[in-house]
């Protein structure tokens, strides 16, 4: 027997089903994305904590190696390319950036290739044993270092040459290469622990982004408008032409039957008066002053709240252009903001502006004494 409220209807236990079904589906696809990047940065830890005690990378490798020199990483298929002119690389540094946009192998404009071989990554030197020559980068002698944020290019700056050079590495090498260069240069210069408490600070905050599970939408959260085919869209379209067409009417002129009264005077011709004729100019100056020009701010104010963004901080995939990153509060959400959001039962009543609670769920309590006092506190913000 299908479950009914006082009415005897049962949309709202449909909307509540397919309510649930939408957050529990949307949770697992978050909870996925969350744990890839998990798993790839507790690799990228380990790989950093156990890196040099088994290299054995260099066996069979036709370099000679000086004493006590061991091999990181060695790859075949790689560019020797040079730039075409003179330029200076930033500083070598540190940082570990996971993140980073799937690269595409091309090579950029003002760098040509001059050779081909084998890369090798020592705890000493970077080299490219090419088919014409040998390339030897060593760590001690790096003024500068600059990976493409487009193209898997990698370019170094020594002191003993004038132009930097560095290699073209196929695309889905060039993340693994990156990291391994920079654990090698971090060896050499003893600052390895550098590079573990950066990845032990991004999984620090990646935990902090772990999606909560949904909380369970109920019947009585349901509102009227979800009873009728389109929802909201729908009512709102129903009462707009209930307030357009009786002003349509009412502006239109009544039929008029031939013979009658009233189409006898219709056809007497009212006489024309003749109107006059202004000659005087229209002053310029005041026009001009009495439209002003838009204000950057003003802009900003009017622009449209469904525009897209790059990035949104974590925030679910939603039309409103709202997200976690940052911008103007939100006092007065999109009515249909619910039905991407988790939105707290007592939401509607909130008197502030529009946040994450901890447990997940949305709250209108922003800005106030009591904020998510129901929902285990405040988590941030939600921007428009």
């Amino acid at each position: 027997m299908a479950k009914t409220e006082s009415t005897g209807s049962t949309w709202r236990y449909r909307w509540a089903h397919r309510q649930n079904e939408r957050r529990q589906r949307a949770h697992r696809e978050a909870e996925r994305a969350w744990r890839r990047r998990d798993d790839e940065l507790r690799r990228l830890r380990a790989a950093a904590a156990d890196f040099g005690r088994t290299a054995t990378a260099g066996v069979g490798l036709p370099l000679e190696l000086a004493p006590g020199e061991r091999v990181h990483w060695a790859l075949p298929a790689v560019q020797l390319v040079e730039l075409r002119h003179t330029t200076v690389l930033p500083a070598p540094d540190l940082n570990v950036d996971p993140d980073r946009p799937a690269l595409h192998h091309r090579r950029p404009d003002g760098v040509k290739v001059t050779d081909a071989g084998i890369a090798v990554v020592t705890d000493r030197r970077l080299v490219l044993l090419g088919g014409t020559r040998r390339r030897d980068w060593a760590y001690g002698k790096m003024t500068g270092l600059a990976h493409d944020p487009a193209a898997p290019v990698t370019l170094i700056q020594v002191l003993d040459r004038r132009r930097a050079s560095g290699l073209l590495l196929p695309a889905d090498t060039a993340a693994e290469f990156r990291f391994t260069l920079t654990l090698a240069f971090a060896e050499a210069i003893e600052q390895r622990g550098a590079v573990l408490a950066q990845l032990d600070e991004l999984i620090a905050e990646h935990d902090q982004t772990r999606p909560f599970r949904p909380s369970i939408a109920t019947p009585a959260q349901a509102r009227i408008t979800a009873a009728v085919p389109g929802g909201r869209r729908t009512v709102a379209v129903a009462a707009a032409v209930a307030l357009l067409v009786p002003a349509v009417l009412f502006e239109s002129d009544p039929p008029v039957r031939p013979g009658s009264d009233v189409a006898s005077a219709a056809t007497v011709a009212p006489t024309p008066t003749p109107t006059p004729v202004l000659t005087a100019r229209p002053v310029l100056r005041d026009t001009q002053k009495a439209t002003p020009k838009a204000t950057p701010e003003a802009r900003r104010r009017t622009a449209s709240p469904t525009a897209k963004r790059d990035g949104l901080c974590g925030a679910p995939a939603n039309p409103f252009g709202y997200d976690y990153c940052g911008g103007s509060r939100i006092r007065r959400p999109d009515v249909r903001v619910c039905d991407v959001f988790d939105c707290g039962q007592d939401f509607w009543a909130g008197k502030g502006y529009l946040v994450q609670c901890r447990d997940g769920a949305l709250s209108l309590t922003g800005g106030r004494s009591d904020v998510c006092a129901t929902h285990d506190g405040l988590r941030r913000t939600v921007w428009s």
